[in-house]
This record gives C-alpha cells, structure tokens and sequence, in this order.
C-alpha cells in the first residue's frame, strides 16, 4: 500500500512539475537550428519518405514540449491579472490618476509581460512547429498520390502476359526447390529429426482445431440457443459465434509453428507464412460475416430483411470475396507489387527473391480483381434490390445504406477494371479492396448495433420497446463516430495522421472567440451533470422534508422549489462555463445574435418564459387552483416555464401557454380560499302560493352541511316567466368544488317536498294552429272564416291548400 501511495505521490509531482520542467529544458536556439533543418528537407525533392517521416517525428516531440510551456507561471499570471483588476480601469486619454497607482500599475503590467513571455514564445514555436508537420504531411500525401496514379504497361499486352507467366514459373521453381525435400543434404535431416515432436504436436492440434473444433464451434450457436430464453438467445448465439473466428486462427497459428519449428522455411516460403496470419483473419471474419448478415436459418432474426434464396446468394459471394481478399493479401504481401494502398511504409520488406516486373504484376493483379469483379456484381445486384424487393415499406436507415452500397459494389469494378486496362494497376487495387473492407466494416457496424440492442433486451427481460430505446440508439450511434477513423484507415490514412487530426481535435476549435476542445466540453458536462444533480437534490429536499412543515400552501411551495430549480440550473450552467475556460465575455457575440433571432422567431418562447417567472413569483395561479381560461376548466397541475398543465374534469390534460394565464380573463374558483357561491334556478307553476314555496325552498337550503351560515342562504322570487314564476336559491359553501354535489342533493329534495305540497313544477306548452285541415284527407276545401281571436277558436286543425297541392304550414299572425 505505501508503495502505491508514493508511485500516485510521484505521479502527481511528475504532472504538476512538468510544465515548468519543460520551460526549464527548452533550448530556443536548438529548437531554432532544427526548425531550419526540417523545413529545408521538406522541400528537397530528393529527401526520401523515411527521411521526411524521422523528421515529422523530431517536430512532433518538440511540439509537445512547446505545448507543455505554454502553461508555464499560469498561477502567477492569474495572480497579476487580479492584482491590476483590484487596481480599478486604467485612465483614459487624456486623464490621470493617483500617482501611487499608476507606479503600481506599471510595475504588475511589467511583471505580468515578463511572466507571459515564456508562454508566448512557445505559443509561436508550437504554431510553426505545426506548421511544419502540416507541411510534411502534404509533401507525403502528395508523393502518395503521385505513386497511386502512376501508369505502368497495360496488363493487356501480349509481353505482359508473358512477363506473368515468367515470372510465375520462377516463382514456382523457387517455391518448389524449398518445399521438396529431395536433394536436402543428410545434416538436414539430422537437424529436423529432433523438432519433429514439437512440430507433430503443433500440426496435430492445429488440425483438430481446423477440422472438429471448427465444425463444433460453427454449431455450438444452434444448440445453446435452443436452451436460452427467447430474451437472451441473440446475446449468447452473437458471443459463441465469435469462435468461428478465433478457433480457426489459433489453428492457423498452430500450423504455422509447426511448419517453423522444423526449421526448413526460407526466403522462398517464409514471406507466404508471414502474410498467412492476416489473411487468415480475413478469410475467418469474412465467412463469419457473411454467416452473421446472411444466416440460412436466423437464430432470433436476421439483421436485413431479405429473403432466402437472396440470403443464400449473399453469403457465397461474401465467403467468396473473402477467399480472394485473404489471397490477395498473401500475393500482395509475399510477391506483387502495385497493390495501392499496401504499398505504404515496408510493404516490400521480406518478399520472396524473384521480383516481378510491373507488367507481369499488372496482370496478376488483373485477374484477381476480374475474379472479385465478378462476386462483386452478382452481390450488388442482390443487395441493390434490399428496398425494391422488401415485403413491407417500414424499413430502417440501414436498408436504404446497404442498397446504396450495392449500387455502388456494381459500378466500383467496372471502373478499376478499366483503369487497369489503361495501366494504373494502383489505382484499380485503391479502388476494389479497400471498398471490400469498407463493406465489411459496415456489416460489423450492423452486427455490432443489433448486439447492443440485444444486450438492453436481455438486461430489461424482454420488456416491450427495450430492443428501440434511446440507450441503445445512442450507443449505435456513437459506435459510428467511432469507427471514423477505421474508414480513414481503410482509405490510406497513416497512424502518423490519425494522430495529428486527434491533436488539433484535442487543441479545440474557435468559434466566436471561444476555443471549443473535448476536454473542455467534458469538463463542461461533468460540472454541469453535477450541479444539475445537486440542484435536483435541493429540490426534493425542500419538498419533501422542509416545505410540508412550514405554513406555505401547496403552490407557494411549488413556486419556492421551481425557483431553486431554475437558479441552480444558471448556477451550473455558469460554473459549468468557468470550469471549462470559456470567457463569458466572450458570449457576447453569440448573445447579440440570439437576440435578433429571439426578436423574430423566438418571441412566443420568450413570452411564455417571462409569463411562466411572472406566474412563479406573483401566483395568480398556483398549482391545485381550480380554474378556468381559454373555454378549459380544470385543476392546474404543474406550471413549467412555457406552459401550464391543466386537467379538466374529463381527466384530459389541457397545455396552456403561459402568456395567455397573463394576457388573457383567467377565472380562478379557488385561488385564496375554497369558499364560492352557487345559484339553483327553480320555477313553479302560476297560482302556486309564493311565500310556501320560499319557506320549502329556504328549508331545504339550510339542511345541507355544506352551506355557509354566516352569511346566510337566500331564496329570491326573480321574476314571472312566461310558463313559470322562477326563484333563485343562492348560497355560500366553504368547498365550491362541491357545488355539483349540492345542487344535485338541493333539486333531488325539492322534488320530494314540492310532491308533498302538492306544488306543480310546470313545463313549456304551446298550442299549434294550422289552417285547411282538409288539405290532409284531400276533401273539399269549406268556407270559413278566420277567428277573430284565437283565444275563442276551435281547436280543430285547419289547413290552407296551396296552390300547387302541397300542404305548406303557415307562418303568418294566426300560428302560435
């Protein structure tokens, strides 16, 4: 334990102490001499890639030295800069101050130039040490470019073909006197005689692993997964798969032991063994792709909706482009030259010792590349037909991607095939294989993305929607962020660039004055997710433990625990800021432009935000009121800062902006009390006795518990209807929330005693006259006359006949 603790003390020294370490060892002049020298090789046409790479790694030291210094006397610029500021704004043109604060001004602007001195020199070497690497990179890239367009002798010429036999023979001959044991000399044998235990026992294993273990472990995802649950057979099927490919590796390494450990390999079998390890992972991983994306029989699913026979296509053309890829790298590595983008660093080191000439290389590259041409087609044309062909229009991004990229894997050969016919044999190999690789990547990234969907499933117990929730997403995404610079590789970018763009990631970008790197943004997101935590913390310890206890209604408590909310989140969001060293002043620019979009498109969020800090801290509404606004009427849930929440007594939630709880007529029932006032209309029949039915109507009122007694209920005689003589009971209850209930009980009860008095409720009649009635039977029409009132006329039916036979109603004087 004392030992961990003085290796963790040490480290801690290490890091604090190496900026000022590297200030102290930094030789400006040798830095000088160095700087010279490298820019003067970059510019040498003769220098040679290896020269020009040493170089960019001297520079790459020396930079990360300068960037060391220059957060040298950070503590004591900060320590200036605070005293000046204490000093107050310096004076300006044309006034003066206080003698003894401007000599005090003068001596910390002095001490703080010679303290930022050493920081600025580094800060300028670092940027032409930059500058220099930037210069570099681009001369390789260009030579790179150069090398891949070069034009060799077209594979088509009949002395290319004859150069490609030629050599292929001599190739043969070398391989073959090698492998042949016939002439070996008797020392030899003496020598192989005591390995061959070892070898027997390397080669031994490494064909049970080729041959039983492979076989087992192709069929050991079947049989597991048929024990699993239905929520975990994806996971365990995907995990097991992963054998298909490091059991046959570890075979495949085997048998290159035990080849080796006899000792007969030489320079014309060795290179073969040398590129065999990769190869072997291109061949295993590409089959077990192809059997992973197009399985024969799915397991749990399968990643692309496809059908059989498409499947069943799929896979063989993988297999076999694997096949030939894997080939490929073992030709590439052991013998031809021009194979594009392998040709890079020390691609040529440990060949076999015939050298092929470019023209024969030519063609052999030609007749890999017509071979994988052919795969290629037939599996784009499979691939291409992902979204045509599909039996449902749901499908995801993936589809739509691997169709494109079947469009794609048609055209890519016939391109390089023609390239190739022309003599750029590089450029034909740039094209074809790396977008093989591209490909496969993509299957891994599909794969990958299912596996962690699979994962959430199985944590969750198959729970509905776990496959498609946002973790998962989210994660599959960042999976694709990731696998970027996989792509760059793929595609020719060197280690050595990879670095330098993770470097000027790391260093950040300015947008506005404001340096944005990943440090600082995770700086960023910890101080924030903390504060954030902290503020949510608060809050719930106010409303849960503090608040109940004091005298504060439920919506001055919601308003007190929405504040500390919104003024912990600034908090955060200010030491959020601070701690990842962005300068507020710096916003300025960013605020000036928010405010011109606030101004015009923005102007109902703000206006809602301001309503919602208004309703906050005046409360006309507080949560639990019941209310009515906009037509709605309901109990106010939650108040957020744009909008309040309100459920109506449907039990439907109604969102509400908040400008218009502001702008607009807001009837609030219950805001200071629950107290309210309800008016029951009741009508009675005429020559009912008017003071009997006050006295019912007061009785019954004064029965319910509900009603207030001070002040008293009331009973009006409101006015003489036209069918009935109306009273108004009106009182005070201390809930009106339970007006419903009361009226209900107040009308059940005035029906039972207006039975007992024997007291008429009556209802609307009226008396219809019509004129001809004989129009109805179609008898004659008789003469009458017209009532003169209607209060003496018969109430018989009578009808006037209309002219065109149709009996038409009357809306004239003598209807009623």
């Amino acid at each position: 334990m004392r030992h961990f603790l003085a290796m963790l003390m040490v480290a801690f020294l290490a890091t604090t102490a190496t900026p000022i370490l590297a200030q102290q060892t930094l030789n400006y002049d040798q830095w000088e001499q160095t700087a010279e020298k490298v820019e003067g090789l970059s510019v040498d046409p003769q220098a040679s890639d290896a020269a020009l790479g040493q170089a960019r790694d001297t520079i790459v030291e020396w930079r990360d030295r300068l960037q060391l210094g220059q957060n040298v006397n950070a503590d004591r610029i900060a320590t200036l800069r605070n005293q000046i500021e204490s000093l107050g704004p310096a004076p300006a043109e044309g006034e003066t101050e206080d003698a003894d604060v401007a000599t005090r001004r003068e001596e910390l602007n002095e001490q703080l130039s010679t303290a930022q001195a050493p920081r600025l020199a580094a800060t300028e070497a670092a940027s032409r040490a930059n500058s220099i690497i930037s210069q570099i990179d681009e001369v390789l890239r260009q030579r790179q470019a150069l090398a891949l367009a070069r034009q060799t002798p077209s594979p088509l010429l009949p002395t290319s073909w004859a150069a490609a036999v030629s050599d292929g023979f001599e190739l043969l001959e070398g391989v073959a006197s090698e492998v042949s044991v016939q002439g070996a000399a008797t020392e030899t044998f003496a020598d192989v005689r005591p390995r061959l235990p070892v070898a027997g026992a390397y080669l031994l294993a490494a064909i049970l692993l080729l041959t039983l273990g492979r076989r087992w472990i192709i069929n050991l995802p079947s049989r597991l997964s048929a024990r699993a649950s239905s929520y975990s057979r994806a996971v365990m099927a995907f995990v097991v798969s992963l054998g298909q490919i490091a059991v046959p590796m570890v075979g495949v390494n085997l048998a290159i032991r035990a080849i080796k450990a006899t000792g007969l390999p030489g320079p014309w079998t060795t290179p073969f063994l040398d590129a065999l390890p990769v190869a072997a992972v291109i061949l295993f991983g590409g089959i077990w792709l192809a059997r992973a994306m197009f399985p024969r029989e799915a397991i749990a699913y399968t990643s692309l909706q496809m059908g059989e026979a498409a499947r069943i296509s799929a896979a063989r053309m993988v297999t076999a482009l694997a096949t030939l890829m894997s080939i490929h790298h073992i030709l590439t590595r052991a013998v031809l030259p021009l194979s594009g983008l392998y040709e890079q660093g020390e691609a040529q080191a440990g060949r076999v010792p015939v050298q092929f000439s470019e023209a024969a290389a030519g063609v052999w590259h030609v007749v890999m590349v017509v071979l994988a041409g052919l795969a290629m087609f037939k599996l784009g044309n499979t691939l291409r037909r992902l979204t045509r062909d599909s039996v449902t229009q749901d499908l995801s991004y993936r589809h739509w991607i691997v169709a494109w990229a079947g469009q794609l894997t048609r055209v890519v050969p016939i391109i390089a095939l023609i390239a190739m016919a022309a003599g750029f044999i590089n450029f034909g190999n740039l094209l074809v294989w790396p977008w093989l690789l591209s490909l496969g990547l993509v299957a891994l990234l599909i794969l990958l993305q299912d596996f962690i969907a699979d994962v959430f499933n199985m944590l969750q117990r198959g729970a509905e929607g776990a496959r498609d929730g946002l973790a998962p997403l989210l994660i599959g995404f960042a999976l694709v962020i990731l696998s970027v610079p996989l792509f760059l590789v793929i595609w020719g970018a060197s280690v050595q660039e990879l670095g330098e763009y993770w470097v000027r990631f790391r260093t950040g970008v300015s947008l506005g004055g404001i340096t944005l790197s990943p440090g600082a943004i995770i700086t960023f997101l910890i101080v924030f997710a903390i504060g954030y935590f902290v503020t949510r913390t608060v809050q719930g310890a106010f409303r849960n433990s503090i608040l109940p206890k004091t005298k504060l209604d439920p919506g001055g408590q919601n308003a007190l625990v929405s504040g500390l909310g919104y003024v912990g989140i600034v908090l955060a969001a200010v030491l959020a800021i601070t701690s990842a060293g962005i300068d507020l002043s710096s916003l300025a620019i960013v605020a000036g432009a928010l405010s011109v979009g606030i101004g015009f498109g923005l102007q109902n969020i703000v206006s809602n935000f301001v309503s919602g800090i208004i309703l906050l801290i005046e409360r006309p509404v507080s949560v639990g009121d019941w209310i009515s606004a906009g037509g709605q009427q309901g109990i106010v849930k939650r108040i957020s800062v744009r909008s309040t929440q309100v459920e109506t007594f449907d039990k439907t939630e109604v969102i509400v902006p908040n400008s218009d709880l502001i702008s607009q007529p807001v009837t609030n029932w219950t805001r200071h009390n629950k107290v309210g006032r309800i008016i029951i209309p009741v009508g009675v029949a005429y020559g009912t006795d008017t003071r009997k039915v006050e006295r019912i109507l007061r009785e019954i009122i004064e029965d319910q518990a509900m009603v207030a007694i001070d002040p008293p209920p009331s009973v009006l005689f409101r006015g003489l209807g036209a069918d009935s003589l109306d009273f108004e009971i009106r009182a005070i209850l201390a809930d009106v929330g339970a007006g419903l209930g009361v009226t209900s009980d107040v009308l059940h009860e005035v029906v039972r005693r207006f039975e007992e008095e024997s007291i008429e409720v009556p209802f609307a009649q009226r008396d219809i006259w019509l004129r001809n009635p004989e129009a109805l039977t179609g008898a004659e029409k008789p003469v009458r006359e017209a009532p003169s009132s209607p209060q003496k006329h018969d109430p018989a039916l009578t009808f006037d006949q209309a002219a065109d036979g149709d009996a038409l109603p009357d809306t004239g004087d003598g209807d009623r």
